[in-house]
């Protein structure tokens, strides 16, 4: 077996001690089943980025996260990459101006979507009309667009055939985040848009049981947020589709922030995946790497190990710098930045050199903050099969068409 057994916690890769104490603070908390860390693993808010956590009978909205149903699209176009390279800056160009990066929304195109009728809506009734109201109006106000962080919309090569392959990564925006913070504020005792204390990074995790009415609640509308990231996820895709003049013979499609009722070894858990991709036996996932790193659709293979990781693999490369390390801190008064590690120019150089066309993008994403994805992948290699290979040729992400590398 390629992971190792530390205190009851089954870890794949290199273990980061921040995260493995986190992993074992969420071991001892609640009805758990087992608890493991996936190769690309960091501390994150109570539960490890990377990190999954089998319940019996509880889900933890701390667990799934502020970013529900955050994951990845990802289809295979019938144009080859070669074809649009003569024009791939004015393209991406495109992406920028009509898609909607970062906080706010750029373009006036109302989406709307069938979801806002969703009989499911109904536990937001149940907290309150007011926030019924304040959480659909958000939910329509943001539909189709992507957010800021680590989000991006993508154009890749494929290694093997030279196709082009569009992807993007985002999840259910501020909607998602406001019912986050809203059942944990229930599960604390306050108001469900109370304004949160806010949870502590070491904290235990926030559990709820899955047949109490606020548990039932939860995942209902943990549910809701995750059809609306594939909502979301879906529009943005038909939409680089049309920028490029293309069409999808292939999609890949899942999340990784999020908590699956499965049945493991005739018994019936809750998994809860923060960070982490679902790999049963034939499922089709999308991995991404940094922006100066390939990219993977993998598949979950048929072994012991893949059962003993609860059919869980990794969701990315895994941070090794923060991003205030990377970044440094920002003076809001100023509007500028100091004490950080990498410079604009240095991310710049780096991306220019891996052949890659940038929009936006701040050096807390640079590739020098994550592992190599082969090294995280290798890790995972008794559980998941690579099937094709991507190379990244263009990534739009927030501070699109604002960024300028040679003044941040």
């Amino acid at each position: 077996m390629a992971y190792q057994h530390i205190n009851g916690v089954r870890v794949w890769g290199q273990p980061d001690d921040g995260a493995l104490a986190q992993a074992l603070t969420c071991a001892a908390t609640g009805n758990v089943v087992q608890t493991l860390l996936m190769a690309d693993h960091h501390k994150g808010y109570s539960q490890p980025i990377g990190g999954v956590v089998v319940y019996d009978g509880q889900i933890s909205p701390s667990g799934v996260g502020y970013d529900i149903a955050c994951g990845n699209k990802a289809v295979r176009t019938n144009v080859l990459a070669a074809d649009i390279r003569p024009k791939l800056g004015t393209m991406m160009d495109t992406v920028a101006r009509k898609i909607s990066f970062g906080v706010g929304r750029i373009n006036n195109e109302k989406v709307d979507h069938d979801l806002f009728d969703d009989p499911d809506w109904d536990v937001y009734m149940a907290v309150g009309r007011m926030e019924h109201r304040k959480l659909k109006e958000l939910a329509q106000s943001q539909l189709g667009t992507v957010g800021s962080g680590n989000h991006f919309v993508d154009l890749f090569e494929e290694s093997a055939t030279g196709r082009l392959w569009i992807a993007n990564h985002f999840g259910s925006r501020g909607f998602g985040h406001k019912t986050a913070s809203g059942f944990i504020n229930l599960a604390a005792g306050r108001e469900f848009l109370a304004n949160a204390p806010g949870e502590k990074m070491d904290q235990p995790p926030v559990l709820l049981d899955l047949d109490s009415e606020l548990g039932d609640m939860y995942y209902r509308a943990m549910k809701l947020a995750g059809r609306y990231a594939y909502a979301g996820r879906d529009y943005v895709i038909r939409q680089v589709l049309q920028i490029i003049g293309a069409e999808a013979d292939l999609e890949v499609h899942n999340h990784h922030n999020f908590a699956w009722k499965e049945t493991h070894s005739g018994k019936d858990v809750v998994v809860v995946r923060k960070g982490a991709t679902p790999s049963a036996p034939g499922q089709v996932g999308f991995i991404g790497g940094s922006m100066g790193d390939i990219s993977v659709i993998v598949k979950g293979k048929d072994t012991a190990e893949n059962r003993d990781s609860y059919y869980s693999t990794v969701h990315g490369a895994g941070r090794i710098m923060s991003r205030t390390q990377a970044a440094g801190r920002m003076n809001w008064k100023t509007r500028t930045r100091s004490g950080g590690q990498i410079s604009a120019l240095q991310m710049l150089e780096a991306v220019r050199n891996y052949g890659v066309e940038l929009r936006g993008a701040g050096t807390d994403e640079s590739p020098f903050v994550y592992r190599k994805l082969r090294d995280v992948l290798d890790a995972h290699a008794e559980t998941i099969e690579v099937m094709h290979e991507l190379k990244p040729i263009g990534v739009c992400m927030a501070g699109a068409g604002e960024f300028d590398p040679y003044k941040d």
